[in-house]
């Protein structure tokens, strides 16, 4: 199939699977005699792989890991483990980071409970005084 059907098959843009072969992450696919890219079912696999992986946030960097680790399958998966356990740590930081944000975004908000002129706004203020 052409990378167009690709595309439609997998639900990814043409830019993004051309942006993955440039990255190394899709194996480069042989070309028709009409020099087109012909792609097949380890394509498509291999790409739901690296879109399943990158819709958990996991980096370009995260997933070359993995595919590199898949792609050894008679090794162990304790490199696997400590790749994920890593990501969920940088995860729980992302959520304790967005926590305080949600505290600080509440705290502005109870201080104005009702409509005010925006120059004597009181989230406003505290926009202009947080430092």
């Amino acid at each position: 199939m052409k990378i167009g059907d690709l595309a439609k098959r997998t639900g990814c843009e043409v830019v993004t699977i051309r942006y993955y072969e440039k990255e190394g992450l899709m194996p480069e696919p042989p070309r028709s005699e009409g020099n087109f890219r012909l792609y097949g079912d380890t394509h498509i696999e291999r790409l739901q792989f690296i879109r399943n992986c990158r819709s958990l946030d996991m980096t370009l960097e995260e997933v070359r890991t993995l595919l590199e680790l898949r792609d050894a399958p008679v090794e162990e998966c304790g490199e696997v483990n400590a790749l994920i356990d890593e990501h969920i740590r940088e995860v729980e930081v992302r959520v304790e980071t967005l926590l305080r944000l949600k505290q600080h975004l509440m705290s502005l908000r109870e201080k104005c409970s009702g409509t005010w002129p925006t120059d004597s706004c009181p989230i406003l203020q505290g926009l202009a005084a947080r430092g």
